[in-house]
């Protein structure tokens, strides 16, 4: 059985969530208190892998707890209505028991309620169909098959009954019937299904294990009833998967089997782990036993104690699980969990509360590889969460945002329609919709502009001038840029360290051409030394020009960029820029700087200057840089020299 569809009523937020399409993995996205934990804890209680049951009094909608009967005249409220597809497994068992095709769907409608004992399941089952088969299974012929086979389902117990002479084949049939559930085919259906329905197991990031365990209280609770703690719970699933139980460890005379024991299934789960964990390597966890002793804070001061501690082979120390990393803890608090709930359920419907929520980014991404590649092929998964991190990008179908709706009415006061599951993404707010934008985010400004080899440039002009440059350099068979450069705009010198930051790690080859200005040489000095680009890498305007300040633009002589200049804004007679205009004493060095400060003293009705103009001339017209002139060699050397040293950067092809 699959879950297909689900819809939560009268639990806590969701007083009524509305039907949501669930698939084999299932994303719930949302800001803070929109009902997300409501959502997976009424799936929780459809057919718990724990001893979770709803409560009343704790989940029903607390605004209306007062008028509950009201409400409910029936007397209990439905919570988690869902819907099923059946596998060939699942219609084959039942065939079995009341013959092929007695099911007319393959889907299935189950509707929990607060109280469980009045669950009503949906199935479609052709009674006529049964009574078809059960006459062929027992072998009635003759005169007998040709009348029970017109009597109705519901009838031929009782018509079987009246007869006084039956067949030992239509006694057999009559036997079958009364091992029907109340004598009703749909009854045995359900209980086939319902054996095979899978459990809901259901975790949160707050689930971890505890670090040390008295072994004597943990038994003395259990024997006692008492709740045993969460955080212990996990280290009794723990032991389970070790091959071993409390019992055993308080009884064992042979301390040291116990705990190759423990450390085998210790071991197990860091490898696990450690597939998908990128964070750090070098850390191990380690399963102590000892005898308490008196000094102890109890109940740590008698019988069997065990400590978990986590060992960091870097730094040459150990620690209790307790001191180490929340996100590591969790991770493997929740696979000791996961292993122990598998063998027990296979096959259970996975439903992870805001999973890794203590996890840095780039380990939520592995938790998430781990969710599609571990989970996904033998469990259904629904989890939640507000992480950018833990959105599937590549899988947007699977994503369900949740809202926690409050509407106005005519006279604008607040109407409280409750938690809302939806599959449509306009229809929500923008907060709600944060954790799907800043991923989308993430993942397109690393597809949009970076490539494998990225060159950071300060604009978009400085893209138009190396491309213009580089076909020029071709062109007279000289050499240019190298096509497996991706250039990219990162906005200045001051951007390009946050951009290294944020695409390091990818293995990704990332160099720059800075301009370089008054007040730049620390900010080069510091990325040069900061490791996140190699330092060759850093190539700054300046290099190229003999100049104390430069932009790209002052790579182009003097008379060159008067000419791009005049040509891009079709300045004439006084207005035109001349060589001297950049030479003469008292002229800003940068030459953009300088084109800026000409433009300031022209009338009003010359264009206002800016950087793109320019280079977007001068791409329509790159006929300019085919001249054999000392202007244009001089400006293309320069290029040049700059294409060499980034090329060189670059694997041998």
């Amino acid at each position: 059985m699959k879950l297909i569809k689900a819809r939560v009523r009268n639990f806590r937020s969701a007083e009524d969530t509305g039907w949501f399409e669930i698939g084999q993995l299932t994303c719930l996205v949302g800001k803070n208190e929109a009902g997300k934990t409501a959502v997976l804890s009424a799936l929780h209680g459809v057919n718990s892998f724990t001893d979770f049951e709803y409560d009343r009094i704790r989940d029903y909608p607390r605004r209306h707890l007062v008028r509950y009967d009201e409400r409910h005249e029936d007397g209990e409220a439905p919570v988690a209505s869902t819907e099923w597809q059946l596998s060939a497994e699942d219609k084959r068992q039942v065939a079995l028991k009341i013959g092929d095709g007695s099911l007319t769907s393959d889907k299935v409608a189950i509707e929990s309620r607060f109280d469980t004992s009045r669950n009503t399941w949906t199935i479609q089952v052709d009674d006529a169909k049964v009574a078809k088969h059960l006459l062929a299974k027992h072998g009635v012929k003759g005169p007998e098959l040709t009348k029970f086979g017109k009597v109705e389902f519901k009838n031929l117990a009782v018509e079987i009954d009246a007869t006084p002479e039956a067949s030992d084949a239509l006694k057999a049939v009559r036997a079958e019937i009364a091992t029907y559930r109340d004598g009703r085919p749909t009854l045995v259906a359900i209980d086939v299904l319902h054996k095979r329905q899978p459990k809901f197991f259901y975790t949160s990031h707050y689930d971890r294990m505890s670090g040390e365990i008295s072994v004597v209280k943990l038994q003395d609770d259990k024997q006692h009833g008492r709740k045993v703690s969460p955080g212990d719970q996990i280290f009794l699933d723990f032991l389970e998967y070790a091959g071993t139980s409390i019992d055993e460890l308080q009884a064992s005379t042979r301390l040291e089997e116990l705990k190759a024991k423990c450390q085998g299934a210790s071991n197990d789960i860091t490898d696990e782990i450690f597939e998908f964990w990128s964070q750090n390597d070098a850390l191990a966890v380690n399963i102590e036993m000892a005898q308490g002793l008196k000094n102890d804070p109890p109940p740590f001061n008698s019988g069997t104690v065990v400590k978990i501690r986590i060992n960091n082979a870097n730094h040459k120390v150990d620690v209790p699980l307790s001191e180490r990393s929340a996100g590591f803890v969790w991770f493997f608090s929740f696979l000791a969990q996961f292993k122990q709930m598998r063998k027990k359920a296979p096959g259970a419907v996975i439903l992870l509360d805001e999973p890794g929520l203590t996890l840095h980014g780039k380990a939520q991404a592995d938790l998430l590889r781990y969710i599609i590649e571990r989970l996904l092929p033998q469990h259904q998964v629904i989890y939640s969460t507000h992480s950018p991190f833990m959105v599937p990008a590549d899988r947007l179908e699977d994503v369900r945002v949740v809202e926690d709706v409050v509407e106005r009415d005519e006279r604008n006061r607040p109407v409280i329609k409750g938690t809302k599951v939806s599959a449509d993404v306009l229809t929500v707010d923008k907060d709600t919709l944060f954790p799907l934008q800043a991923h989308l985010g993430y993942e397109v400004t690393q597809a949009l502009f970076v490539g494998a080899n990225t060159l950071l440039v300060e604009g978009p002009s400085d893209i138009l001038y190396l491309q213009v440059a580089s076909h020029a350099l071709k062109t007279r068979k000289r050499e240019g840029l190298d096509t497996r450069w991706t250039i990219c705009p990162s906005g200045g010198i001051d951007k390009v360290q946050s951009f290294a930051s944020l695409f390091s790690g990818k293995g990704i080859n990332i160099a720059a051409l800075c301009d370089y200005g008054s007040g730049d040489k620390s900010k080069v000095q510091r990325l040069r030394t900061s490791q996140i680009l190699k330092s060759e890498g850093i190539l700054v305007a300046t290099d190229y020009t003999g100049k104390n300040e430069s932009d790209i633009e002052d790579f182009f002589s003097p008379e060159l960029f008067a000419d791009v200049v005049n040509g891009a804004y079709g300045l004439k007679g006084k207005a035109t820029l001349k060589v001297g205009d950049f030479t003469k004493e008292g002229a800003l060095e940068r030459q953009v700087k300088q084109a800026e400060a000409l433009f300031n003293l022209m009338d009003s009705s010359t264009p206002e200057f800016d950087h793109f103009t320019p280079a977007s001339w001068l791409l329509n017209n790159q006929d300019l840089l085919s001249k054999d002139t000392a202007a244009v060699n001089e400006s293309l050397d320069r290029f040049e020299q700059a294409f060499k040293a980034l090329n060189a950067l670059l694997s041998p092809k």
